[in-house]
């Protein structure tokens, strides 16, 4: 790669903007799994908070490969749009870049540390790389 981002200009800003998006993932059984989250764009990585027991982190310890997709709709199709981010994903759960990473998204969401405090021990952040996008109606 030459420097560029992979998630760039009007998709990237979509994305970034993004209150919620579906994380899709899936273990070493095969099912999938999919799960709204509440994501932070930084450059080619997306950030997501979860609980350090869930079945995201389950299934990402068993096969890092995942996808993230956010997404308008509207009753006129002529205005669908939407993101889709596939990558690979690592779960980090102490140590500098998760404090990043939690400053990172209590920047975006000021709800977190009073509705949903990210506590080191209990939740974790999971780390996707971007490799990959698709978009539409852009």
């Amino acid at each position: 790669m030459n420097g560029d981002l992979v998630l760039a200009g009007e998709p990237a800003a979509f994305f970034a903007a993004a209150r919620r998006v579906s994380l899709a993932t899936c273990g070493d059984s095969g099912e999938p799994h999919v799960a709204p989250v509440s994501p932070v764009l930084d450059l080619d990585r997306v950030i997501v908070a979860t609980d350090a027991d869930s079945a995201k982190v389950r299934n990402i310890l068993q096969n890092p490969s995942v996808a993230l997709c956010a997404d308008d709709y509207d009753e006129d199709w002529d205005r669908l749009r939407g993101v889709v981010v596939f990558g690979v994903a690592t779960v980090i759960d102490a140590g500098f870049e998760w404090e990043r990473d939690r400053t990172l998204l209590y920047e975006k969401f000021p709800q977190y540390p009073q509705q949903a405090p990210i506590e080191e021990g209990a939740t974790v952040m999971l780390d996707v790389r971007i490799d990959r996008v698709v978009t539409w109606g852009f």
